[in-house]
């Protein structure tokens, strides 16, 4: 019995104390309650041999309306937006990406967009050939994805005759590695 009047009593509430009440007052004077950490937003600093990017203007980033779209296409298809890298894994990112990008250059070049072509020059960079994925791109281009196996840590990219496209990113929200999720939420 005395277990139920406990649990009674933890569940009915006491005193004048509601829901919000701390977190108004916080919020109010602008502190951060002991033993609670709030999210900051990644750090992106340049890396080697990038220039620093100009801030944009707060005009810019003020959306113009404040009704919600109708349209929920971009919402349900979220799950299908690669997590973009940031600090440290975003400049070794970088640094991939212009690896990819030299040793793609002269199959480009040549012409060769032969997916086994474009395997084994970048198997020759030293990745994994099981984690190097190259295949058909329409009639006259190749894509090419790579896990590098870092939580995930990927390369995705196409090559064309008019130039060779990469892009680093961390994985997908609702992915396990860098192949995109077949569903979402």
């Amino acid at each position: 019995m005395l277990p139920l009047t406990v649990m009674v009593l933890l569940t009915a509430g006491c005193g004048t104390h509601r829901a919000g009440d701390t977190a108004d007052v916080y919020r109010r004077s602008g502190a951060t309650p002991t033993g609670i950490s709030t999210p900051g937003k990644p750090t992106d600093f340049p890396c080697f041999g990038e220039s620093p990017k100009p801030t944009a203007s707060t005009a810019a980033a003020t959306p113009s309306s404040t009704v919600p779209p109708t349209d929920h296409y971009a919402e349900n298809h979220g799950f299908r937006v690669p997590i973009p890298l940031h600090g440290q894994s975003r400049c070794d990112g970088l640094t991939a990406v212009k690896r990819v990008k030299s040793a793609l250059e002269p199959l480009r070049r040549r012409g060769d967009f032969a997916p086994d072509s474009v395997r084994n020059a970048l198997t020759g960079l030293g990745y994994s050939a099981g984690k190097v994925q190259a295949y058909q791109d329409g009639s006259a281009g190749v894509g090419f994805l790579i896990d590098i196996g870092a939580s995930p840590w990927c390369v995705e990219g196409t090559m064309s005759s008019e130039v060779t496209k990469a892009d680093a990113f961390g994985g997908y929200p609702d992915g396990t590695g860098c192949e995109p999720p077949n569903g979402g939420h």
